[in-house]
């Protein structure tokens, strides 16, 4: 790995939610994560709905703040900077949110929707706005971009509204973005073609990205590590290749079972899955926190929560089995 660029360290966010007619409790989306991003590197953040990826991507980025832990960027502790002195990390950390239906403005012009980040972060010089709008648009394969610039988001496809809102990101020359599910709402023909826009950018610009999905397929595409996330917590980190051809913790290990695959026979065989359901994170089991749904557990399971180690170089699993 490179010289992070975004450092994790211990990471929980506590939310506050009703609970009853006049009480409330404390829900942990995230609970004591660690993980880097080097520079230049793309790190897959992988699990099941509701295990608490987006929330660690915003964190990482300091859209929250945590509740205990701290976050490092290019060496500084970003914690609890004011919102004054964040103005450098807006402008060298930006995120892709999921929807591309939702995360741009129908009343804009895609050129405007590209333009407001300089606006925003001080480029005065409408010229030269204008032509960091345009290089956006070329870097993202929407051209030409006069002519797109013009244009409204219902005159685009889901694939090109997601790729708008990659040149939004883009536009001010970041060095770490989080991808929170960029194709997971665009139809199949544009996702390779996504997919490959953001390889490209990582690979000429040096951009670290935390990318984040359930598509270990994807992920495999993407990424140079990847890290396994479940209710909360980080059960298996390695690079991707290693982790997904031998996966040491059971939970990676059913995610992969579970992958479709064409087998002429057993055409309407049914996939082994991870069976019952996630946990709340209002009730979060005591000890291993998959035990309840581990093919593997033992008495030592329910009893005490294993802790993430690294079992041989660059590869961590948070499991009693190692």
């Amino acid at each position: 790995m490179q010289r992070p660029l975004v450092s994790l360290k211990g990471l929980t966010m506590v939310y506050r939610v009703r609970h009853g007619f006049l009480g409330s409790r404390d829900i942990k989306p995230v609970d004591g994560v660690d993980l880097d991003v080097g520079e230049g590197e793309a790190v897959a953040l992988v699990g099941e709905s509701g295990c608490g990826k987006t929330t660690v991507g915003k964190l990482s980025i300091r859209l929250l703040r945590p509740k205990s832990g701290r976050i490092f960027y290019d060496g500084e502790d970003v914690t609890d900077l004011p919102a004054k002195r964040l103005q450098k990390l807006r402008r060298e950390t930006r995120m892709i949110f999921q929807d591309p239906y939702s995360s741009i403005n129908p009343y804009m012009a895609v050129g405007e929707t590209v333009e407001e980040p300089l606006i925003a972060h001080g480029v005065e010089d409408k010229r030269e706005r204008m032509e960091l709008v345009y290089k956006a648009l070329e870097d993202v394969r929407l051209t030409p971009p006069q002519d797109v610039a013009a244009r409204f988001p219902h005159l685009l496809s889901g694939g090109q509204r997601q790729r708008v809102a990659i040149a939004r990101a883009i536009v001010l020359k970041p060095r770490y973005m989080v991808a929170d599910e960029p194709v997971s709402m665009i139809d199949a023909s544009s996702r390779a073609e996504v997919l490959e826009v953001l390889k490209r950018l990582q690979t000429r610009h040096g951009i670290a990205f935390l990318y984040i999905t359930h598509d270990l397929a994807t992920a495999r595409y993407f990424s140079d590590r990847i890290a396994v996330m479940y209710l909360g917590k980080v059960v298996e980190l390695g690079q991707v290749e290693e982790v997904l051809s031998e996966p040491l913790h059971p939970y990676t290990q059913a995610l992969i079972a579970s992958i479709p695959e064409p087998d002429p026979a057993n055409r309407f065989g049914e996939r082994p899955a991870v069976k019952g359901e996630p946990p709340s994170p209002q009730n979060i089991p005591s000890g291993c926190r998959f035990h309840p749904r581990c093919p593997k557990a033992f008495e030592r399971c329910p009893l005490e929560e294993p802790q993430l180690r690294e079992v041989r170089r660059g590869r961590y699993v948070a499991c009693h089995l190692y």
